[in-house]
């Protein structure tokens, strides 16, 4: 081949690789944009938002937390280390982190975010119908996520009179199960 026909050849090659590369860029942006990680990823207004490992995070502090709070006598109306009722239960450690929730479980009805049982993560609330009222009568932060066999942790008026960690499919409980609920 002479020097002549491989100068003509070049602007040739170059034209070719320049629409390779901006055809690979082309087709890796439009891949990007369709691929999404699995799990809980929330759209609004066609802008995905992923949740961040400090939203994980927060909801493992809060059980971390609840949990250092194990074997806490049940008080009826309290909301301190010296004892809890359940909603004070969930406040207290809620409030620890900053985050405002109800104080009394009947205003958690119209509270938080409903999600489905299935969708539950750790720090999630479960809301439960009262034994004896039709209000919603108690509450439980999620330690365990397994939808309707979910475990929780609650300040219980029940024979263990404390803070224990319970199954949702307890049948007590799985009967009075209203729904859950996020807030963080």
């Amino acid at each position: 081949m002479t020097f002549k026909k491989i100068n003509l050849l070049k602007p040739a090659a170059f034209t070719v690789l320049y629409l390779l590369i901006l055809c690979g860029f082309a087709y890796g942006s439009s891949r990007a944009s369709t691929f999404l990680p699995h799990g809980n990823v929330t759209k609004v207004k066609n802008t995905v938002i992923i949740p961040t490992e400090s939203d994980v995070y927060l909801g493992d502090k809060i059980v971390s937390f609840g949990m250092s709070l194990l074997g806490t006598p049940y008080v009826a109306a309290g909301s301190s280390k010296k004892g809890f009722d359940c909603s004070g239960f969930v406040y207290f450690v809620f409030n620890h982190f900053k985050i405002q929730v109800p104080r009394s479980s009947s205003e958690f009805k119209n509270f938080g975010k409903e999600i489905p049982i299935g969708s539950v993560k750790k720090g999630d609330i479960l809301l439960f119908m009262s034994p004896t009222r039709n209000v919603i009568g108690h509450l439980g932060i999620v330690t365990n996520p397994k939808g309707m066999e979910s475990d929780f942790i609650h300040s219980s008026s029940g024979r263990e009179m404390k803070v224990v960690i319970t199954s949702l499919k307890k049948l007590g409980y799985t009967r009075r199960f209203v729904k859950a609920i996020r807030v963080l």
